[in-house]
C-alpha cells in the first residue's frame, strides 16, 4: 500500500470516527432532553412518596420540596457536605421541618435519615433512605427491611412528644427506644440522630422559617 493510499484511509476513517462522535452525541443529547422532564418528575415523585412516609399530607398545603434552607456543614447532623431542610407550612404558619441528617456511627458506616418535627417539637416520622447495616440483623432500621410490618421498629419515633426527646436513647442507654437483641449498635445510632435532629429544629425553629427560600441558614 503505498503511502498515499495509506494516507487517504486514515483520513477517512478518521472522518468516520468524527461523524460517529457527532451523531452519537446529538442522539444522546436528544435522548437527555427527551426525557428531562419525566425523569425530573420521578424524582420528584419518589421524594414526595417518602416524605408522605414521615409527615401526612393533610399537615400542610405549601409547595414542599420548593420551600427549603440550604446548610453547610453541620455538625450536629452529620452533615460533613451540608444538606437541605425542608419547611411545611399550614396557612402561611410553621407546620413541620424535614430535616436530612445523617447518623455516622452505624454498625457498618453511616445512616442517612429524613426526619420530621412538628413545629411543637414533636417527632412526625423517621426514614432511612441509606445504609449499609447488616441484612437480618441491623437492617431493621429500615421498614422495608423489617420482618414486623405491622409494627416496624422505626414507627417508635412517629408521635415522640418534645418532652421525651432530651431522652431518645435506647432502652439500653436509660431511655424509651426498644431495640433488637444482638443488633444494638444500629438503633442506638439512628436513635441518636433522631434526637440531635429534635434538638436542632428545636433551637433553629425560628431562624429556619424565616430565612429565604432556596438560600442559606
Amino acid at each position: 500500500m503505498s503511502e498515499t493510499t495509506a494516507l487517504g484511509l486514515s483520513a477517512r476513517t478518521g472522518g468516520v470516527m468524527v461523524a460517529f462522535t457527532v451523531v452519537f452525541t446529538a442522539v444522546m443529547a436528544f435522548t437527555y432532553d427527551a426525557t428531562r422532564d419525566q425523569i425530573q418528575a420521578s424524582a420528584t415523585e419518589e421524594k414526595m412518596k417518602l416524605i408522605s412516609e414521615v409527615l401526612p399530607g393533610t399537615t400542610y398545603d405549601n409547595a414542599l420540596l420548593e420551600d427549603y434552607v440550604r446548610l453547610g456543614p453541620t455538625r450536629e447532623l452529620g452533615l460533613d457536605e451540608g444538606g437541605r431542610v425542608y419547611r411545611a407550612r399550614k396557612a402561611g404558619q410553621p407546620a413541620a421541618l424535614l430535616l436530612e441528617t445523617t447518623a455516622p456511627d452505624g454498625y457498618s458506616g453511616r445512616i442517612d435519615l429524613i426526619v420530621a418535627i412538628n413545629a411543637d417539637g414533636s417527632v412526625s416520622g423517621v426514614r432511612a433512605v441509606n445504609h449499609r447495616e447488616t441484612p437480618g440483623l441491623g437492617d431493621y432500621i429500615d421498614p422495608r427491611k423489617d420482618r414486623d410490618k405491622k409494627s416496624p421498629w422505626i414507627a417508635q419515633f412517629s408521635d415522640l412528644k418534645a418532652a421525651d426527646v432530651p431522652a431518645c436513647k435506647v432502652k439500653k442507654d436509660g431511655g424509651q427506644i426498644t431495640y433488637h437483641t444482638g443488633a444494638t449498635i444500629s438503633a442506638r445510632a439512628v436513635t441518636n440522630a433522631v434526637g440531635r435532629a429534635a434538638r436542632f429544629a428545636a433551637d433553629n425553629q425560628n431562624r429556619l422559617f424565616a430565612a429565604k427560600s432556596g438560600g442559606p441558614l
